[in-house]
């Protein structure tokens, strides 16, 4: 078949997908470098940071399938897609415990104060009796969006002893159940919000997600608490959010996902010892990129 490999993904899979294919790479390539390639393609393998309009997809005739290497689908013309009859596949699991993962170790991170700890010692200061530290146990974790990464984050604030709350955006007796059997209490999201001491969120970017977390919103979380963004840049307005911490309303957060991203953006919320940026690493482990890629081969091969 032929592919094009729009996003960098593992590279042992690539060298087993030339074998009995004709695959060219271009990673996170501008727009009329792909336009150029993709003509005769018939796969198109992509992850986030490369957009996938209509007009790249109308260039190439043969295109009959999409292999979305991990979850969100903010950078797909979904209508396209569907008007036109391609199969589209996500491959979110590997990824999505790489990004709960993620976000625990954030959470661990702002309760110890580990940045400020080792940024002191570094320069000499022995500030054992400076730093505040906080447990888990007994906290309260609010998944705004329990789905497969919010639900794994839920689980592991379980296993710490933390009471877990999650809203989802169609709740139904169901889900309550489903998440329920992971302890996670399915709730409104007004009380995630106002409840949590530990604020992850979690849901995709789309229309109605878009500054969904805003000045009002993180005026109703609780004081004190910490915002976690492992979902999208654009869902949390990061100016209500430098202001939220500069007040001294939210104790810090941790975002590995930012409004504008890539090489040179520095974010204003930087300037602040009590947040955690991370370049959108979330899916990044060595594990969770080998297990995509053996999973990208495999669908290949069923289509092949």
């Amino acid at each position: 078949m032929n592919i094009l490999i729009a996003s960098q993904i593992f590279a042992e899979a690539i060298d087993k997908l030339r074998i009995a294919n004709d695959v060219i790479t271009a990673f996170n390539a501008p727009a009329d470098e792909l336009a150029a390639l993709i003509p005769d393609r018939e796969v198109l393998v992509f992850r986030s940071g490369v957009d996938i309009t209509a007009e790249l997809m109308a260039r190439a005739p043969d295109l009959k399938l999409l292999i979305r290497a991990g979850s969100g689908l903010d950078n797909l013309d979904l209508d396209y897609v569907r008007k036109h009859g391609i199969d589209l596949i996500r491959i979110p699991e590997p990824g999505a415990r790489a990004v709960a993962e993620l976000g625990f170790g954030f959470m661990l991170a702002l309760a110890r104060e580990m940045l400020r700890a080792d940024s002191l010692l570094r320069k000499g200061r022995w500030a054992k009796h400076e730093l505040t530290g906080y447990l888990l146990q007994g906290k309260t974790l609010g998944i705004y969006g329990a789905g497969n990464i919010g639900s794994l984050m839920g689980r592991m604030g379980h296993a710490w002893d933390m009471n877990v709350l999650g809203c989802v955006k169609s709740p139904t007796e169901e889900k309550a159940a489903s998440l329920g059997r992971q302890h996670i209490r399915l709730t409104e999201a007004r009380e995630v919000v106002a409840s949590a001491d530990f604020l992850s969120i979690n849901v995709p970017l789309n229309d109605d997600t878009r500054g969904l977390i805003d000045a009002e919103t993180i005026a109703r979380m609780k004081p004190g608490s910490f915002l976690i963004n492992l979902a999208r840049g654009g869902i949390v307005d990061e100016r209500a959010l430098f202001d939220a911490l500069t007040s001294d309303h939210l104790a810090g957060a941790a975002l590995d996902v930012h409004a504008a991203e890539g090489e040179g953006k520095i974010s204003a919320l930087a300037a602040l010892p009590n947040v955690i940026l991370t370049p959108h690493v979330g899916a990044m482990t060595v594990d969770s990129q080998r297990a995509i890629g053996e999973r990208v081969i495999e669908i290949v091969e069923q289509r092949s």
